[in-house]
């Protein structure tokens, strides 16, 4: 019913008069409603086909338990895609301290370029790789002393059952072969697979019980180390040094079992040499007009990923993978909808500038704007409200009459700089405001403390106001985020190389609330 929400404002003066129908239009108008999105399961399955997906390690032993959930999700949907168009090559945008690229590279084995605008964020996520590996090699110490536990546990525990199947296998052959009849009792014992590798015989009729014996030998040391392999199939090759699960210390070799050392050494020492790195942290501004091959002396065939892109990066991100024909796909989760440059904000004319918002053509023609406040309000999280991670009601008010205070003593009304995160530093409203004002760069002398009071007190009363207010932009939050969010989606579904384009839900938005990303794959020709 197009009248279903017609009495939330009121006709004459446009102020709200019913807040139940306000919160009721603001849910129907969101992604989660309208159906718009493509669930992730189905576009791994898609992806998949019938092959299995990869299990791989946990990350919440390196990471904090949003930025583990994240990147366990993103880079599964990046393999997926990678494998899917046939890559090895990624590209992170805005990969800050480098947590899902240097994952997607050990994890994943993808060879991964992360490009961030801060130096500090590059050299982090080099200090970070560097004792991330040294911990994969805690791991390998740790994966061969398992291994060597389990052998011995195995050993120590089924030592008759050994025996008795190593009788059973041997006792056809004896029978039929006088020639194997005077060996000694002690051959048998020989046999015991937890040496490896076993001469028995040179007969035509024991070549069979070797090979028995070497299957055996071979499925009970798998299921032995599978819980280690599992762990360590997932490096690189210079992260650790090569591990063969097989290694002995007793009997000899056969020429089957040197010849598979040798030819996994010699894939080793190859890896090695042509890949000394699978993560490659670099420090570059990244618009819509860069040129990746300038950055990337060796770029092939790759998509490009993004995981929280700030403000206009996910544009651009977009932007250039639609140009760039060796870009293949894009996954794109972006943030900090506020730093969106808009093309209609400030009623500038300027055609040539590629904006944040609006991208789709239709958007552009309506000349739509949402304005900072409405794309503040994209930035909350209505799902961490909603289980009780409530607004931090008493800094926004000491931010509100800090605003109030600035206006009316210091006529200010716009400014470059930002106060930042001060409230926790403060020890009151008083030390909040001086606090502010020299970052702000403003001479606090001229204002006395008790005229600070005075605001505050004014003020003190309507605090249960600005709650319900913020309260509302929470509610309205999902609506804004929905706008921007269709608006790439539309801008990829007017490109002529596109095969596919969606929305899809990737992480839980009470852990993650800037939780979807926008997906497309190239047409094949493309």
């Amino acid at each position: 019913d197009d009248n279903m929400f017609s009495n939330v404002f009121c006709e004459n003066s446009k102020k709200l008069i019913n807040v139940h129908l306000f919160a009721l239009a603001a849910k129907y108008y969101s992604l989660s409603s309208l159906g718009v999105c493509t669930p992730l399961e189905d576009v791994l399955e898609a992806l998949r086909g019938d092959s299995q997906g990869t299990t791989g390690i946990k990350t919440d032993e390196f990471m904090n338990n949003k930025k583990s959930h994240e990147v366990q999700v993103m880079s599964e949907l990046v393999d997926n895609i990678a494998n899917y168009c046939g890559i090895k090559q990624v590209i992170d945008i805005g990969s800050g301290k480098g947590y899902l690229s240097s994952f997607l590279s050990m994890q994943y084995n993808l060879k991964v370029y992360g490009i961030d605008s801060s130096n500090t964020n590059t050299n982090g996520a080099h200090e970070r790789n560097r004792k991330l590996k040294k911990h994969w090699r805690a791991y390998q110490s740790r994966g061969r002393a398992n291994l060597k536990s389990q052998r011995l546990e195995k050993a120590n525990g089924r030592p008759v059952e050994n025996e008795v199947k190593c009788k059973a296998i041997i006792e056809k052959p004896l029978n039929n072969d006088s020639s194997l009849q005077s060996q000694d009792q002690g051959t048998i014992q020989d046999l015991v697979p937890s040496c490896g590798f076993t001469e028995i015989a040179t007969s035509e009729t024991s070549k069979q019980t070797k090979v028995d014996l070497v299957a055996w030998t071979q499925s009970d040391e798998s299921k032995l180390s599978e819980e280690v392999l599992a762990i360590l199939n997932v490096l690189p090759a210079d992260a650790v040094e090569v591990f063969s699960s097989s290694q002995c210390n007793c009997g000899e070799l056969c020429e089957e079992e040197k010849a598979q050392r040798k030819m996994a050494s010699l894939k080793a020492k190859a890896s090695k040499s042509s890949e000394s790195n699978l993560y490659f942290p670099l420090t570059s501004c990244i618009t819509a007009e860069t040129e990746l091959s300038d950055i990337i002396t060796d770029l092939e065939d790759c998509m490009m990923v993004g995981l929280h892109t700030c403000g206009d990066l996910a544009a651009n991100t977009l932007r250039i993978f639609t140009a760039k024909p060796e870009i293949k796909a894009v996954c794109s989760v972006g943030c900090c909808y506020h730093l969106l440059s808009e093309q209609f904000e400030n009623q500038e004319e300027c055609p040539e500038e590629l904006w944040g918002f609006p991208m789709c053509q239709y958007l552009k023609d309506e000349g739509w704007c949402c304005g900072r406040n409405a794309r503040m309000s994209a930035c909350l999280a209505l799902e961490r409200v909603a289980v009780g991670q409530m607004l931090p009601t008493e800094s926004l008010f000491y931010r509100a009459v800090l605003q109030v205070i600035i206006e009316e003593i210091y006529g200010v009304t716009k400014s470059d700089r930002h106060v930042g995160k001060i409230f926790p530093k403060s020890s009151s409203f008083i030390d909040y405001v001086r606090k502010s004002l020299k970052k702000l760069e403003l001479d606090d002398s001229k204002l006395p403390d008790s005229c600070i009071t005075d605001y505050y007190e004014k003020y003190k009363h309507r605090m249960n106001e600005l709650e319900a207010f913020n309260m509302l932009k929470v509610v309205l939050a999902p609506c804004i985020e929905l706008l921007i969010l269709l608006d790439r989606l539309c801008y990829l579904k007017e490109q002529d190389n596109i095969a596919w384009s969606g929305l899809v839900k990737l992480f839980d938005p009470v852990k993650s609330p800037r939780c979807y990303a926008v997906i497309a794959l190239k047409k094949q020709s493309c």
